[in-house]
C-alpha cells in the first residue's frame, strides 16, 4: 500500500500548482509590457485581406462553439452553459461585423473599430451573469427548447449591432470615452468574473480554465485600451483573446465530450477522493460476498436440524481422508450409529421432541470425539462418524465410550419424564475392512444392522 505524502509537502506542491495557474493565466502582462515599454507604438501592419480572414476564422469557430455549448445546455440544462451560450452568440453576431467593415477603416474608422469592443463587452457580461449563476438547479426541459427566448436574444444582439452603426455615424463616435466605455466595461466585467471564482472558492477543472479564459479576456481588452488600429500592440489583444477563447473553447469541448455540464467535472483530488472510497465500497462489498459465500457453503455443507454435516459433504470428507490415507500409510476408521427406536419418540413425543433429542445427541457426540473428528447427519436417525489416524480397536472405544455416554445421559427436552436413548453403533477400519470408499462405508452399515438385529445398545466391531 502506498504511504500518504507528508503535508508539508502536500501544502508545498499546492501552492506550486496555483503559482503555475497564476503564472500561466497572466502570462500576457509580459507581452503587453514589453510592446508598451520596448516597442514604437507608430509602427503598424495594415492587412485588411488578413484582418478579414482572421475574422472568417473567428466567426466560423465562434459559430461551432456555440453550436456545442448549446448542444450541452440542451442536454444537462446547467444555467451556466445557457449564458455561456448567448455569451458566444453574441460575440459572433456583433464581432462577425468588426471583419465585415474592415474595408471602411479609411472612410469610418468607427463603423470598423467599435464592433471589437462591443462584442467583448456583451460576452463578458453574459458570462459574468453565467457565473453568478453557476450551481443552480438545472433548466426544465421546456425552457430548454424554448425558441422564442432564443429569437429574442438573437434580435437584441442585432439591435446592437444597429446601435453600433448608429454611435459610429453620430458626432460622438470619435470621443476616447465611447471607446473606452466599452472596452473599459469588458475589462471590468471579466475581471470581476476572476474575483468572483476566487471569492466562491470554484476549484473544478472546467471552471479552472474558464477563470484563466475570462483572465485573458481581461488583458486583452487592457492591450486594445493601450494601442492604437493597426499597431503591433493592437494585433496582440487580438491575439490574447483569441487565446482565451480558444481555451474556453476547449473546456466547452471537454464538457461535451464527458458531463455535458461544467458543475459534474471533477478535480484530481476529487477524483482521487472518489477513487478511494468506491475501492473501500468495492473492498466492502467483496468481503460482504465473501461472508455470504462462506454462509452458504456452510448452510450446504450442513445439516440445518442438528448443525451436524450432511451426507454430501460427509462422503466428500471421507474421500479426501481416504486419499491422504493411502498417501501416509496412516489408519482411518469410521463409526456407522443409529438411534434405537427413534420413530417411538416421533410417535409418542412429537416431532419437535425428536428434533431436540437430536439436536442434543449431536452434542454428545461432539464432546465425546476429537476436534478434527467429524459427525454427520446421513437419514433421519442414522450418524456417521469419522476418526482420522485412528485404528480399529481406537475407533472402538471411541465408539464405547459414545454409547455409554448416551445411555446415561437423560434427555430432558421440556417432556415428561426424561427421555432416555441409546445407540447402535457399527465400526469400520479402511485397508482392514475394505479399499474403496463404497467397500469401507458399507462394511461399518452391516456391522450396525447386525448390532441392531442382534439387540441394539451395542457396539460391533467384527
Amino acid at each position: 500500500m502506498l504511504h500518504e505524502p507528508p503535508n508539508a509537502l502536500r501544502l508545498i506542491t499546492q501552492a506550486y500548482t496555483s503559482l503555475l495557474i497564476i503564472g500561466f493565466a497572466l502570462l500576457p502582462t509580459q507581452f503587453i509590457a514589453y510592446l508598451y515599454f520596448q516597442q514604437d507604438p507608430a509602427l503598424k501592419f495594415e492587412d485588411h485581406l488578413f484582418h478579414e480572414f482572421a475574422i472568417a476564422v473567428a466567426t466560423l469557430e465562434g459559430l461551432f462553439v456555440t453550436y456545442v455549448t448549446w448542444r450541452c445546455y440542451r442536454s444537462s440544462g446547467e444555467p451556466l452553459l445557457r449564458w455561456l451560450t448567448l455569451g458566444f452568440l453574441a460575440f459572433v453576431l456583433i464581432y462577425t461585423l468588426h471583419g465585415a467593415f474592415t474595408g471602411m477603416a479609411h472612410r469610418n474608422i468607427w463603423l470598423f473599430l467599435l464592433y471589437g469592443p462591443a462584442s467583448r463587452l456583451a460576452m463578458s457580461i453574459l458570462l459574468f451573469v453565467g457565473l453568478l449563476s453557476y450551481n443552480r438547479p438545472s433548466d426544465g426541459l421546456e425552457k430548454r427548447s424554448d425558441t422564442r427566448a432564443w429569437l429574442m436574444w438573437i434580435g437584441l444582439f442585432l439591435t446592437m449591432d444597429l446601435a453600433v452603426a448608429m454611435v459610429a455615424y453620430s458626432p460622438y463616435a470619435g470621443h476616447p470615452v465611447v471607446r473606452l466605455s466599452m472596452e473599459g466595461g469588458a475589462l471590468l466585467f471579466s475581471a470581476l468574473n476572476v474575483a468572483v471564482l476566487l471569492m466562491r472558492r470554484i476549484h473544478s477543472p472546467l471552471m479552472l480554465v474558464f477563470g484563466v479564459s475570462v483572465a485573458w479576456f481581461a488583458l486583452s481588452s487592457l492591450a486594445f485600451i493601450l494601442a492604437a488600429p493597426w499597431n503591433h500592440m493592437w494585433w496582440l489583444a487580438h491575439a490574447i483573446f483569441a487565446g482565451g477563447f480558444f481555451l474556453l473553447s476547449y473546456g466547452v469541448v471537454q464538457a461535451f465530450r464527458t458531463t455535458q455540464s461544467f458543475a459534474t467535472i471533477y478535480s484530481q483530488e476529487e477524483m482521487t477522493a472518489r477513487l478511494a472510497e468506491s475501492m473501500a465500497d468495492t473492498q466492502k462489498a467483496l468481503q460482504q460476498v465473501q461472508l455470504s459465500n462462506q454462509r452458504l457453503e456452510r448452510l450446504a455443507a450442513t445439516d440445518p436440524l442438528t448443525g451436524a454435516g450432511n451426507r454430501r459433504h460427509f462422503i466428500e470428507h471421507i474421500g479426501a481422508e481416504i486419499a491422504r490415507a493411502k498417501r501416509t500409510g496412516a489408519p482411518l476408521s469410521l463409526l456407522s450409529l443409529d438411534l434405537d427406536h427413534f420413530k417411538g419418540i416421533n410417535d409418542s413425543r412429537g416431532h419437535s421432541v425428536g428434533d431436540e433429542v437430536l439436536r442434543v445427541f449431536v452434542r454428545k457426540c461432539l464432546e465425546a470425539i476429537r476436534p478434527y473428528d467429524s459427525v454427520a447427519r446421513v437419514g433421519g436417525e442414522e450418524f456417521m462418524v469419522l476418526l482420522p489416524g485412528a485404528t480399529l480397536d481406537a475407533a472402538c472405544a471411541v465408539a464405547e465410550r459414545l454409547r455409554s455416554a448416551i445411555e446415561r445421559t437423560a434427555f430432558d427436552v421440556g417432556a415428561e419424564p426424561s427421555i432416555g436413548v441409546t445407540i447402535s453403533v457399527g465400526v469400520s477400519e479402511f485397508g482392514r475392512d475394505g479399499n474403496t470408499l463404497d467397500g469401507f462405508l458399507n462394511v461399518a452399515d452391516q456391522r450396525l444392522y447386525r448390532a441392531k438385529f442382534e439387540g441394539r445398545n451395542r457396539v460391533v466391531v467384527a
